[in-house]
């Protein structure tokens, strides 16, 4: 008689990660699903904190670590995000979507078993479905448009004031990204090439490599939480994301009636429908560590959620979200190798805010604009409320993607986006902006466009080193436009105090740098000529390029150089002060939200931010308690990718790797990110060997 064999179970998948000099880690799984538990285990391991803060932020459970504060940012996104619904999504995804959110749960919470030392503040339980509250991995989600106070006004019945930052006054960097492809014919190799350069707060993303035996081979930059690569590359192609200038949100005044059942409901043509009405219940921290609960009865139409109140209307706000949808366009455009199958994974058509630079191994390049566009009657202006009891008002489905503004392989040799208008994205050969209807454009130029045209146009055959340098070029073309208008209005009205101030700006070869006495002078001047006329601008719906290069009266440009002047020698001594001396970096701890210490270690970085025109950004700002500006946002991760029978690249992060202070890769990248020296990237298994500082094996469960 034979006995029937023993069925062996499967042994427990290994996952490997080694981790370079740098503590980049190198994650490799059997499975892509192994391969998504070691990367989001790589990540814990390297700043948890920031994790849990995306999840609690995105799932609108930030009121539960704390507090009030917090309350109008979790109903905010609670108006969309609804438990329920994310794990009904979670129940009809497909397999192998379902593998890697079991996969990325797992991985989380074995870190957890495993660091019973790390406390979270609220999610001591990870569950798959989670995953699908936090899908695109950009700095700033559409929903972020939603001005908080007003949505406290809506919901207690008050009047509030919008802030400076909600009605777009302050002056801050443009919000996004450089992206730059190369193609075959600019190139000194022959291939393709890529600059990745994202401008987001620091500390934003994580650089890993993450690779498995199901063919997953992927480089670059996740944001914290998130198990696909966001801005990066694969052995045959890249992809950098940059913020799109589209009109990719829209509001609707609703009329609001009372029904013939004495229920609320809004007018649509010539019939009252129901308005959506449904409650969310908050939990909220207490001063005393417990938590109450706090409810909303929110309403919502056809066109989205009502978000606030203006001139008696009801203002619903219509966005997408599809979140099904855009995690798998984000996790399986890390898989695509060339520009077809990439275009083949766009057409989920799930990305509503992103441009796209694309480049591959066959040499091929392109610009995509943003997939998710609604299809709107021209005869509506949408960048103001629109009628939403006409009909002709509603979306009408999505553009395909043959409609929408692109480049391929131009004749120029190159394609660009730096947050700006897609009209210029391949010079001479860019799309035609009277072929497309208004809303695929809502900003205009910007001033980093005229500077990366220029570079591009100027720069001959690049090599990777070289398209390096053009991402590093000092010019900052905002002062070559209004520098001229300043001397001008100095002639016109002379004062022997502006004399030496107005000389220096004139002279100066509009070029950031250390010792530029220039550079900080200019920008304290472009400073105070915005605060001056940032109510104008948006008056007249200016950007800080066009109203900053157009509008300033003559007594405003000379004000504010006397502002500039007083500022500096208040703070410093004197108005002649090395842009060194002032614009600096910093990281003292690993908290979120950082303070600032002039009396501390800090680190000179000659480039500014991106509102003057400087492609290599550094953003920053006045802090309360310190003299010197302090970066907090701009170059963030930083790749240059040359693609052939082997990928080349490298890579920047600023600060460091780990968001521990303890850890040798806290800063170890400091010096290089302030010099623009980016390091070799080791993508290859005989490239990373020699560079291996660490191993670790997971055994997953």
């Amino acid at each position: 008689m034979l006995l029937a064999s023993p069925v062996l179970a499967a042994p427990p998948a290994r996952i490997t990660i080694q981790r370079d000099t740098w503590g980049i880690a190198h994650v490799h799984g059997r499975t892509d699903a192994d391969a998504v538990y070691g990367m989001i285990y790589a990540q814990a391991e390297d700043d948890f904190a920031r994790i849990e803060q995306n999840y609690l932020v995105n799932l609108g459970r930030l009121a539960e670590a704390e507090g009030d504060k917090a309350v109008w940012s979790d109903l905010r996104q609670r108006l969309w995000v609804d438990p329920a619904a994310l794990k009904a999504d979670y129940a009809r995804s497909p397999a192998w979507l379902r593998r890697l959110m079991d996969a990325w749960a797992a991985g989380l919470n074995a870190y957890l078993a495993d660091h019973p030392q790390v406390k979270p503040r609220v999610i001591t339980r990870w569950e798959p479905w989670m995953a699908l509250s936090f899908t695109e991995g950009s700095i700033g989600g559409d929903i972020e448009g939603i001005p908080l106070t007003q949505l406290e006004a809506f919901y207690t019945k008050r009047k509030l004031a919008l802030t400076d930052l909600e009605r777009g006054i302050d002056l801050r960097d443009p919000s996004g990204s450089n992206g730059i492809a190369i193609a075959p014919s600019r190139s000194a190799s022959g291939r393709a090439m890529l600059l990745i350069n994202p401008h987001t707060s620091f500390y934003f993303r994580s650089e890993q490599q993450v690779t498995s035996d199901e063919g997953l081979n992927v480089y670059g930059a996740a944001t914290w939480g998130q198990f696909f690569i966001y801005q990066g590359f694969n052995a045959h192609a890249g992809w950098m994301h940059t913020s799109s200038t589209i009109d990719n949100v829209d509001e609707f005044a609703e009329t609001i009636e009372t029904g013939p059942d004495g229920k609320l409901a809004y007018r649509h043509g010539d019939r009252l429908r129901p308005v959506q009405v449904r409650t969310v219940t908050l939990k909220v921290r207490q001063p005393d560590g417990s938590l109450a609960d706090r409810s909303f009865t929110t309403y919502a139409t056809h066109h989205g959620p009502i978000i606030r109140e203006e001139n008696g209307k009801w203002i619903a706000w219509a966005m997408m979200y599809r979140p099904l949808a855009a995690l798998q366009q984000s996790f399986l455009r890390t898989r695509a190798t060339d520009r077809a199958g990439f275009l083949k994974v766009a057409a989920l058509q799930a990305n509503s805010s992103n441009n796209t630079l694309f480049a591959d191994s066959k040499g091929e390049i392109a610009y995509l604009h943003p997939q998710f566009v609604p299809v709107r009657d021209q005869r509506f202006d949408y960048r103001q409320p629109v009628d939403g009891s006409n009909p002709a008002a509603d979306w009408q489905g999505l553009h395909p993607l043959g409609e929408l503004p692109r480049v391929f392989d131009p004749r120029v040799g190159w394609a660009f986006n730096v947050n700006n208008w897609p009209w210029r994205a391949a010079g001479p050969d860019s799309p035609q902006r009277g072929a497309f209807p208004a809303y695929m454009d809502q900003v205009g130029e910007t001033a980093r466009g005229p500077h990366a045209e220029r570079v591009l146009a100027e720069g001959g055959r690049f090599t990777l080193d070289g398209l390096v340098k053009a991402a590093y070029d000092p010019w900052l073309p905002l002062f070559d436009r209004t520098i001229p208008a300043l001397v001008a209005a100095h002639q016109a009205a002379p004062n022997p105090a502006r004399d030496g101030p107005v000389a220096l700006l004139r002279d100066w070869d509009r070029k950031w740098g250390l010792g530029s006495t220039a550079t900080s002078l200019a920008v304290y001047w472009g400073e105070a000529l915005w605060a001056a006329g940032a109510e104008q601008a948006k008056t007249e719906g200016l950007g800080q390029w066009d109203w900053l290069t157009t509008r300033p009266t003559d007594a405003q440009r000379l004000a504010a150089l006397d502002a500039a002047v007083a500022r500096l020698t208040a703070d410093f001594g004197g108005w002649q002060v090395p842009w060194g001396e002032i614009n600096r970096f910093q990281r003292l701890s690993g908290a979120i939200d950082l303070t600032y210490d002039d009396s501390q270690p800090s680190t000179p970085v000659p480039f500014t931010g991106a509102a003057w025109g400087s492609l290599a950004s550094f953003g920053v700002k006045a802090r309360p308690g310190v003299k010197r500006l302090y970066g907090s946002y701009g170059n963030s991760f930083v790749a240059a990718v040359e693609f052939g029978p082997r990928v080349r690249a490298v890579a920047i992060m600023a600060g460091g790797e780990s968001g521990d202070p303890a850890s040798p890769h806290f800063t170890d990248q400091v010096a290089r990110y302030a010099r623009g020296d980016l390091r070799p990237v080791w993508f290859y298994p005989d490239e990373l060997k020699p560079h291996v500082a660490s191993t670790k094996v997971l055994v997953r469960r």
